[in-house]
């Protein structure tokens, strides 16, 4: 490995998340917490919890570095952790709910699993 490879450029946050972000932590009283959370090759996802009511949102960017790079970026934004302090003050709407749920939210009939086979 030369000495060019192994030096580690600093990661830049992307100007389109860092506004969103931003827009976010205003509407919600000034102040959000951020928690980083790897999701594979997908990257890592920054979800948001709004001080001011507990308003959930969250952003996906490229690897660790650039997530935090985004903490760093926003004022009034701060790095934590899923403990019992924060998920008390998450408030996850029923829109929100019908969002994660998707197709399913609004289905009479279930399919059968399409695994089912594995499962008996």
């Amino acid at each position: 490995m030369s000495e060019e490879s192994a030096v580690k450029t600093p990661a830049t946050a992307p100007s389109d998340v860092v506004s969103s972000i931003r827009g976010f932590v205003a509407a919600n009283g000034g102040s959000a917490k951020a928690v980083l959370q790897p999701t594979g090759q997908a990257g890592v996802r920054v979800t948001l919890v709004g001080d001011d009511g507990g308003a959930l949102g969250d952003r996906v960017v490229d690897d660790m570095d650039t997530a935090t790079a985004v903490v760093d970026a926003v004022d009034g934004l701060e790095t934590a952790e899923w403990d019992r302090e924060l998920t008390s003050a998450a408030d996850v709407r029923p829109a929100h709910w019908r969002k994660m749920a998707g197709w399913v939210a609004h289905q009479k009939r279930f399919p059968k699993p399409r695994n089912r086979k594995i499962l008996d």
